[in-house]
């Protein structure tokens, strides 16, 4: 009755006068149109039925149909779309289900394609993957059949509209507030740092936050697959991968805009996330000049990210010798910062590691803060302390160039 209905509403209204209506001026004459063709056909809808129908061919028209009402939630951080009756959210670290439902599998693909349309990428059976971002620039990911086996799947990473900064990481009791000055040093004494953390552990945000300390005058680079960084510098260049089309060509790799963004005289360079042969430019970027450098990895620890970096330096250069790759990783990077989500929903930093160097063929490191487990509270939440051996650092040379050495050292006293 309703599908009836939806569809004899649609007839009426004309496809290219609906996309130049505002939102609410559309769900105003789409309002009274379905009282009348329900009164004619005899459909009986209460006040509230018919409102509620006009906000949904509203949102269908001119949105992402029922994720309007998730993407408009502030406090939803992750909208996980697994078919047509089954969508999950993620509310302050917890995932939950939800109530949203889509009519059927086509929706859901309907949805999904005006998404990844956006920014000119399509996905259907024959192109099944497909990385985009909404206007907002929240992440999208979208599977389809024959790889999803019961529909389409979305998953969307929204973007925070809250500008969030150290001050706020401490609050949340992610990262504490002397461990924030460290990173604001490493940040402004132009150290070269690689965050690693697992999936949602929260390495843009802590990339962002380290960004906010670039000097304004820096020319900064940034390569993504998707683009998501909010750089607050007003001398950006904001680089993002290509798909390849349709005949197979035209595809533009993160390493593709790596070598070219080494052309563009940049004074820092940020790698959204580091995932395949472009790590052996990045490494080689990092030991040529381009000091202050930042780039992010998916790794369950300090050391499991060299590890990954070395892996994927030899896909793209199989010939090098290892010895000679792990010089090279250790020459380019001087922090690793390792995140992780917790089951209590927190992202907490649980390692800061100096990459002190070479010991014959083992690439040396020191951890410079630890996060200690110690407990769980009544209400589920995990209590620890951050520990420091308050060590000098191996790149404390830099630190002085910058007039920082003191202020690290103090700050290395306070965890």
């Amino acid at each position: 009755m309703l599908s009836r209905l939806r569809a004899m509403v649609l007839e009426q209204l004309d496809p290219g006068a609906v996309a130049q209506l505002p939102r609410e001026m559309l769900r105003k004459q789409i309002e009274p149109m379905i009282h009348d063709i329900a009164t004619s056909e005899r459909i009986h809808l209460s006040a509230t039925e018919e409102a509620q129908l006009a906000v949904e061919l509203t949102n269908d028209m001119v949105g992402y149909g029922p994720l309007e009402m998730l993407l408009a939630d502030d406090n939803i951080s992750d909208i996980m779309v697994n078919g047509p009756h089954r969508v999950f959210v993620e509310v302050q670290g917890k995932v939950l289900p939800s109530q949203v439902r889509f009519r059927d599998a086509q929706h859901v693909a309907t949805v999904a394609q005006k998404m990844v349309g956006t920014i000119g990428r399509r996905v259907d059976e024959s192109s099944p993957l497909c990385d985009a971002r909404l206007p907002d620039g929240s992440r999208v990911n979208v599977i389809f059949p024959p790889l999803a086996l019961d529909g389409p799947c979305i998953s969307i990473r929204k973007f925070s509209r809250m500008r969030i900064d150290f001050e706020v990481m401490a609050q949340s009791g992610s990262v504490p507030k002397a461990v924030g000055r460290l990173l604001q040093i490493a940040a402004r004494s132009r150290l070269n740092v690689l965050i690693s953390g697992g999936t949602g552990s929260g390495k843009t945000t802590l990339l962002n936050a380290m960004s906010q300390l670039i000097d304004e005058g820096e020319r900064v680079v940034t390569i993504e697959d998707a683009a998501e960084l909010q750089l607050q510098q007003p001398h950006v260049v904001r680089l993002e991968t290509r798909p390849a089309n349709l005949e197979g060509h035209g595809q533009i790799t993160q390493r593709d805009l790596l070598r070219n963004a080494l052309r563009m005289r940049p004074d820092r360079i940020v790698v959204g996330e580091v995932r395949g042969e472009e790590a052996l430019d990045m490494l080689q970027a990092m030991n040529t000049g381009h000091d202050g450098s930042i780039c992010t990895i998916h790794a369950n620890s300090a050391r499991d990210a060299l590890t990954r970096i070395e892996n994927m330096v030899q896909m793209g250069a199989a010939q090098f010798p290892i010895r000679a790759i792990r010089t090279q990783i250790a020459g380019a990077l001087d922090l690793v910062v390792q995140l992780e989500r917790m089951r209590d929903g927190v992202r907490r930093l649980v390692q800061l590691s100096d990459v002190c160097g070479m010991e014959g063929d083992v690439i040396t490191m020191n951890d410079i803060v630890t996060w200690n487990y110690e407990g769980e509270n009544a209400a589920g939440g995990l209590m620890g302390t951050w520990h420091s051996p308050a060590l000098r650092p191996s790149f404390g040379e830099r630190l002085r160039m910058f007039g920082l050495e003191k202020a690290w050292l103090d700050t290395l006293q306070e965890v």
